[in-house]
């Protein structure tokens, strides 16, 4: 019988770190967590909404989040079908998520008139 001891429990696992980054950063703070954002020098830093891309980011985390526990919960299953809808899915939101934030400049502060 199949439990929640081998692998089916690692894809379950895994998604727990990210639901909690996902908080985190839906709150509007952990922006030092964030890859290319914690390197830019003070002075790129302030050009840019920080709260408004952490909770954007938050969003995206809690769609990679769901993902992956769609692929824990596949092997749980033994429905194949899961996985491939949570990998298509990640795959989807990853795409997005950088097309979106490298475009139009959606974060950057806007001039004070």
């Amino acid at each position: 019988m199949k439990g929640l001891m081998g692998m089916e429990a690692a894809g379950l696992l895994v998604a727990v770190p990210f639901l909690i980054l996902a908080i985190v950063l839906s709150k509007g703070k952990g922006a030092a967590l964030l890859a290319g954002y914690n390197t830019m020098s003070d002075k790129e830093k302030a050009q840019y909404d920080e709260a408004a891309l952490c909770k954007f980011m938050g969003k995206i985390m809690y769609g990679i989040s769901f993902c992956i526990l769609l692929m824990g919960t596949s092997e749980l299953l033994g429905q194949p079908i899961l996985l491939f809808a949570g990998v298509g899915l990640l795959l989807g939101l990853v795409l997005f998520a950088i097309v979106y934030a490298n475009t139009g400049n959606r974060f950057k502060k806007r001039e004070q008139d």
